[in-house]
């Protein structure tokens, strides 16, 4: 066995010459080609040269996430950020000669339809012009990574980053509950000037990329940078309604239960967080239980999760524990040329933290299989629509495991993670529409741009009320959303998949075998094929039918309608 673990893994910049070179020489391979196999050598070729290349920049990226104050990651980080717009055009000149390759017919036998429609995508979503474009949005993310990172709110005798104050919005005392959500709202209004100023320029840019190509602002090409091949703005936005038609009045049930459980007239926004009133489900032991219980759980879950989990700890490629000046974020991402996911995240010793080992797992899970069942790394990498599908869905697998992390609380969690599923697509949507309105109309202010999601919050979330807190009944929410800032258009497929995960959640209660099987054909799939066609192949429904929504939520409906009052 390979004995490397990530921690030892040594670091080398990429030189942005050298790689280009690389791009340049197997661009003209392709153009000079004899045959079909020619073609299909300089593809794997590529792919296995760029692989470690682009593994390097995923190192500086997750070890500047891991300290924040080491200054030569920050750097390397953002040497990274800025090369990688400048080899954009010679990736698509070799996307391009393969696209016009005699030859092209022996690719799409070997690799499918998809391979030509990604490459064709990525040729619309690029024009010279946006380089320098790129790199100030890259700049203006990290700038704001580097804002939520540093935050330090002293709150009753301690130093908290927004990761630690967020374990108090579920303690028992409401004036504690509610004195962190001030607290947590003072940090975001103390920076709102700048977070104003950071998000206009973003608006700025991104509008100017769209139009450089052509459209009349960025939400085309945002929806490509998604890789959105089969749906667009007008199915979305039809979703968006049947959210707010069957969801909504649903979520407003719960909560009013909630209000009944804590005896409380109404809850507010520091009530939604406790769940029960004799306090809600937390680990039964530390972050180290935490991990050895989620390796005894994907032991049990199948042969397939056993082997990903021994790989995964034997090489320490989960970082989970909260510290001073580590990133205040959530992710999985991939060291290609080592078939290996990582996984990052800040435990906080609430039911958020069993929610990291089945959501960001379950990232990695899908990645451990995909890179492994794809013969290219682009195909081991899906649409961010079907990633989360493969993350919630593993959130729901773990449920008969709950006991072992929480002990005679399991049932609790269970409820409130169905709960907050169901609760938090609303809000889901409301970020997606935020979205659209921002990029659409760039001609708001500031404050008017956060008025319209105070507006947005009365269409999605009627429930929720701020008592007071002036920042965030006048819209302040929105400003805490990274997915906002750092990808644009993200967050409905949280929204979407959440469709998926609820229905894998019935199959598997009702055929565990065949639920089984189609989540890991799901996994092994990767990209090779569209949103659409992805979901078909696990047998999973397509949210944007008139009536899906209903017909998807219903059993999750039935099991918190039947428990919210017990």
């Amino acid at each position: 066995m390979d004995k490397w673990t990530f921690p030892e893994l040594e670091y080398k910049r990429p030189d942005v010459d050298e790689v280009r070179n690389i791009i340049t020489k197997h661009t003209e391979a392709v153009r000079n080609a004899k045959s079909g196999d020619d073609v299909l050598d300089a593809i794997f070729s590529l792919d296995r040269t760029m692989s470690p290349v682009m593994d390097m920049g995923t190192l500086a990226s997750v070890r500047n996430t891991l300290d924040t104050t080491d200054e030569f990651y920050d750097k390397e980080n953002e040497y990274i950020s800025q090369m990688m717009p400048t080899i954009t055009p010679d990736i698509v000149a070799f996307s391009s000669a393969v696209e016009e390759s005699p030859f092209r017919k022996s690719v799409e036998e070997r690799f499918g339809h998809q391979y030509f429609v990604r490459t064709e995508l990525q040729r619309k979503s690029f024009c010279e012009e946006n380089i320098p474009l790129m790199q100030k949005e890259a700049l203006l993310t990290n700038e704001y990574q580097k804002i939520m990172a540093g935050c330090q709110i002293e709150f009753e005798g301690q130093t908290l980053n927004l990761y630690g104050i967020q374990k108090y919005f579920e303690n028992e005392n409401r004036e504690l509950r509610k004195k962190a959500w001030r607290a947590y709202s003072a940090f975001y209004q103390s920076n709102e000037e700048r977070l104003e100023e950071i998000w206009s320029e973003l608006i700025e840019i991104r509008n100017q990329m769209g139009r450089n190509l052509g459209y009349e602002n960025y939400i085309p090409l945002g929806y490509m940078n998604q890789g959105r091949t089969d749906y667009g703005a007008e199915e979305v936005a039809a979703f968006r309604e049947q959210v707010r038609q069957e969801i909504v009045p649903l979520c407003e049930k719960l909560y009013e239960a909630q209000a009944r459980r804590l005896g409380i007239d109404r809850t507010y926004c520091y009530d939604e967080g406790r769940i029960f009133p004799d306090g809600n489900a937390t680990p039964a032991g530390d972050d180290d239980f935490m991990i050895e219980k989620a390796r005894e759980m994907y032991h049990d879950i199948s042969p397939e999760t056993a082997e990903f989990i021994d790989f995964m700890i034997d090489h320490k490629l989960m970082d989970l524990k909260n510290r001073p000046g580590k990133a205040s974020t959530g992710y999985c991402t991939i060291l290609a040329s080592r078939k290996a996911p990582f996984v990052f995240s800040c435990f906080n010793q609430t039911k958020f933290d069993m929610e990291v080992l089945s959501h960001e797992l379950g990232h990695a899970f899908a990645f451990f299989r995909s890179l492994r069942s794809q013969e290219l790394t682009d195909f081991a990498e899906v649409t961010i629509d079907i990633a989360e599908i493969h993350s919630m869905s593993m959130e729901q697998f773990a449920y008969p495991y709950a006991e072992g992390f929480f002990g005679k609380d399991a049932d609790k969690y269970r409820f409130a993670h169905l709960q907050d599923a169901v609760t938090f697509v609303p809000f889901g949507v409301a970020v997606d529409e935020f979205q659209h309105i921002c990029y659409s109309k760039p001609e708001l202010t500031p404050k008017e741009r956060t008025y319209e999601w105070h507006k947005l919050e009365e269409k999605y979330m009627p429930w929720r009320k701020y008592d007071g807190d002036e920042f965030l009944e006048r819209g302040g929410w929105w400003y805490h959303k990274l997915h906002i800032y750092l990808y644009p258009f993200y967050y409905i497929n949280y929204t979407l998949t959440t469709m998926g995960a609820l229905e894998f959640k019935k199959k598997n209660i009702e055929d565990r075998e065949n639920a089984w099987k189609d989540y890991l054909a799901l996994c092994d799939i990767g990209g090779r094929l569209s949103y659409l066609k992805t979901l078909e192949l696990a047998h999973l429904s397509n949210p944007f039918e008139k009536g899906s929504v209903a017909r998807i939520v219903g059993p999750a409906k039935t099991i918190l309608e039947r428990d919210m009052n017990s």
